[in-house]
């Protein structure tokens, strides 16, 4: 499976198909893809993953986005996404990779985790605090969001 990542351009339209499958609220998501470097993923010329990167700190960037469209999940594409995210990080000379996902993804934790992230923090209602509608994942409720962090 020959995935090419490549730059988002600024004559392409946002995937927002992608963009809000991983992130629900459209202005908290036009808020920092403006700020960020999108990144698409493509297998052969079907457009099946992104991830948007800014920088929050000095010498650390975010991945504030992530997602694979869900009939390619499952794939390893994901995995591909983080290590290519980490990689460009790289590139922007970071010394640290930040990423954050709410309570219930359990399936994310796994994969950052054996990407080597390692939880941080906990950011407590911040799901409760940043989204108007209650938001919910494997029947929980996603309140919090786990941080994780990345030294490179």
């Amino acid at each position: 499976m020959e995935l090419a990542i490549r730059l988002m351009n600024q004559e392409e339209q946002w995937p927002y198909d992608l963009l809000l499958l991983a992130d629900p609220s459209k202005p908290l998501v036009d808020e920092y893809v403006r700020r960020g470097h999108c990144f698409l993923a493509y297998l052969n010329d079907e457009l099946v993953g992104e991830f948007v990167l800014i920088r929050t700190r000095p010498e650390t960037v975010e991945i504030v986005n992530i997602a694979v469209k869900e009939r390619w999940q499952g794939r390893g594409i994901g995995t591909r996404l983080v290590r290519a995210a980490i990689e460009e990080a790289r590139k922007l000379q970071a010394k640290t990779v930040e990423i954050g996902t709410g309570n219930s993804g359990f399936k994310q934790l796994k994969l950052y985790q054996k990407c080597g992230f390692r939880i941080c923090g906990v950011d407590i209602d911040f799901f409760i605090r940043n989204y108007d509608e209650e938001l919910y994942e494997e029947g929980i409720q996603i309140k919090d969001m786990v941080r994780l962090r990345l030294e490179l």
